[in-house]
């Protein structure tokens, strides 16, 4: 039985997305699969569903926060990943780069474009929501950041990353990282462990 490739459901916004994508690699190698990379808007997600960011569902709770700390903590030390440091622009507005990776997709620098975007927000933190900041960041990463940048704005993207959007909400998404593996959802980093426990058992 050939093994089902996985979805990973992603916005730069959220760093325990940054820390699947920084897992994802070495999951490959071991299940001889690739992850399908799937752009959404988290901002359009929690709209839709009447979700909010962990920094406010975590705001206030005694005890929460560093649990989730701890958690990741773990996660870090399992997948052996390079934890992320905190931006100091956070929240930081991800539309136009999530609307630029549906632009790489389209311009065939998706997975570069993935690498250096996610490095400029939780790597090397900066307000990649200005659009110089980011175009800087993304030309010294070896990309054409204004190409992408106004590429982001033409309507077939919009509509892209729309439908992915949407379609990530109506397949039961309610919040980034989410993965697939064929109609099986899993929300959080810390359920790789599931995925890859259920391909390999495939």
């Amino acid at each position: 039985m050939s093994k089902t490739s996985p979805q990973f459901l992603f916005d730069f916004g959220s760093p325990n997305a940054y820390l699947s994508h920084e897992a994802i690699p070495a999951i490959e190698r071991r299940i001889g699969v690739t992850f399908a990379y799937v752009p959404v808007l988290l901002g359009g997600i929690f709209k839709a569903t009447n979700n909010k960011s962990p920094a406010e569902t975590l705001a206030g709770v005694k005890n929460k926060r560093e649990f989730h700390a701890l958690e990741t903590e773990r996660f870090v030390r399992r997948f052996a990943v390079q934890p992320y440091v905190w931006n100091p622009f956070f929240p930081v507005n991800t539309l136009n780069l999530m609307r630029a990776a549906i632009a790489a997709q389209f311009e065939g620098v998706f997975e570069r474009y993935v690498d250096a975007a996610f490095h400029h927000m939780w790597r090397e933190p900066k307000k990649m929501d200005d659009p110089e900041v980011a175009i800087e960041a993304l030309t010294g990463s070896g990309l054409d950041g204004a190409r992408l940048l106004a590429r982001a704005q033409d309507a077939d993207v919009k509509a892209k990353l729309i439908e992915n959007t949407q379609s990530a909400v109506e397949r039961g998404a309610f919040g980034s990282p989410t993965f697939f593996v064929g109609n099986e959802m899993f929300f959080g980093k810390e359920q790789l462990r599931d995925v890859e426990e259920l391909i390999s058992g495939s």
